[in-house]
């Protein structure tokens, strides 16, 4: 069923979420000082690319250097995606077979917000 779930998202939201996230990671990777947030989004790409079947853990090493990271990357580029995990989930809504990837699309607004202190785990 994981299967059969991530290829409809890839199909339908997945493939243009990541590459929204690749994006921000190439304009993040530009400055030395923004390669942090580069790579968190280009972890973040590869979750939003096949999704089901894994799922988000805070990292117990996260600090206070995380949390000034994630209050940066909200300002910068974390609201873009989330609003684009808005809109997508929202219209993946409107047809009873794209509820479980419209609701897969809101379990991604947090972490498309703050990146930073999270790890991808099998689930």
């Amino acid at each position: 069923m994981k299967t059969i779930l991530n290829i409809i998202w890839l199909v339908l939201s997945g493939f243009w979420m990541a590459v929204g996230y690749a994006i921000a990671g190439i304009i993040c990777c530009v400055l030395v000082i923004t390669i942090p947030f580069g790579v968190a989004s280009f972890r973040m790409a590869n979750y939003a690319f096949w999704p089901f079947g894994r799922t988000l853990v805070n990292r117990s090493d996260a600090g206070v250097a995380s949390f000034l990271g994630n209050v940066i990357w909200i300002i910068v580029a974390g609201w873009w995606l989330a609003i684009g995990h808005l809109v997508t989930g929202l219209l993946l809504c409107i047809t009873i077979i794209g509820i479980p990837l419209g609701v897969a699309n809101f379990k991604l607004i947090p972490v498309s917000l703050v990146p930073l202190g999270k790890e991808i785990v099998p689930s």
